[in-house]
């Protein structure tokens, strides 16, 4: 991405907010399911990974991009960074459970809390050690 910029003339940022204002920002949201949450009555399951994830907020936190703390001012659809939301078709939470997954009582959840400079390999790492292990 950053050589075919060069080509162009431009700079690639993964920054999550390079340039202060008043706009949301860009987050690297994180589409996450395990089995147990996409069968029949899984939406029981996503509820509990939730319910775990806001006791370890912090720690989610503290590996999920640097600058962080310019995005998720909870405005622009954000939570605040010192917060813990979670709701169904709610763009402002931490946490946003799709309307089909209440719907159809399984499916999957967005982690709305990572910036976009993320290491995917620690996000995915932090969901799986907070909701599995």
């Amino acid at each position: 991405l950053q050589r075919v910029a060069e080509d162009f003339g431009v700079v690639v940022s993964l920054d999550p907010k390079p340039k202060t204002g008043d706009w949301n920002g860009s987050g690297a949201h994180t589409n996450y399911s395990t089995q147990a949450m996409r069968e029949d009555g899984g939406y029981k399951v996503i509820v509990e990974a939730v319910e775990k994830l806001s006791k370890k907020h912090n720690e989610h936190i503290a590996v999920y991009g640097s600058g962080n703390e310019r995005r998720l001012t909870g405005h622009h659809e954000t939570s605040p960074i010192t917060e813990f939301s979670y709701g169904v078709a709610n763009r402002g939470s931490s946490i946003r459970i799709p309307r089909q997954a209440l719907l159809e009582n399984k499916g999957y959840f967005e982690d709305r809390r990572p910036a976009s400079n993320m290491d995917p390999y620690n996000v995915t790492g932090m969901l799986v050690k907070t909701t599995c292990l």
